[in-house]
């Protein structure tokens, strides 16, 4: 009978349930916003990668910077301890968002630094513009999770 009244109505989570709830959500969006910052800069420097003519060397470092920053925003993020289903599962979709912004960077500088350059790659790289809707998407995740809504449960 016992079984049976879980699976109709579940579990009933003891008050400090929310309360690790609350705190797992607070330092995954505080995660979030720093990446969401972080991506800001990154956007502007794979804008500067693809812009005509030659790319100044300090796009380079700054995609350098920048893809250190991703990094380690990264294997923080993947450090966090997340026991709650709903939050893991936005763990780990920003945790690919962010493994995209960093792939996006190394992209853009392999395209404006290349020891080969050719007519393709200079047609690639000059259709770069920043990172994209993933960043984009990233930034809609950390308001989601923002959300007064996403506060209680």
């Amino acid at each position: 009978m016992r079984h049976r009244f879980v699976r109709l109505f579940g579990r009933r989570r003891p008050a400090t349930d929310d309360a690790s709830h609350q705190a797992q959500l607070r330092a995954l969006t505080a995660l979030l916003d720093e990446a969401v910052t972080v991506q800001v800069g990154a956007d502007l420097a794979v804008a500067a990668c693809g812009e005509p003519g030659p790319v100044r060397a300090e796009a380079a470092r700054t995609c350098g910077r920048h893809t250190v920053a991703l990094h380690r925003l990264s294997g923080r993020l993947h450090s966090l301890p997340m026991t709650y289903p709903d939050l893991a599962a936005a763990r780990a979709h920003a945790g690919r968002l962010l493994a995209y912004d960093q792939w996006m960077v190394r992209q853009a500088m392999d395209l404006a630094f290349t020891a080969h350059a050719d007519a393709w790659t200079e047609a690639a790289r000059l259709r770069l513009n920043g990172l994209g809707r993933p960043a984009d998407e990233l930034r809609r995740l950390r308001d989601r999770l923002n959300r007064p809504s996403t506060q209680g449960c």
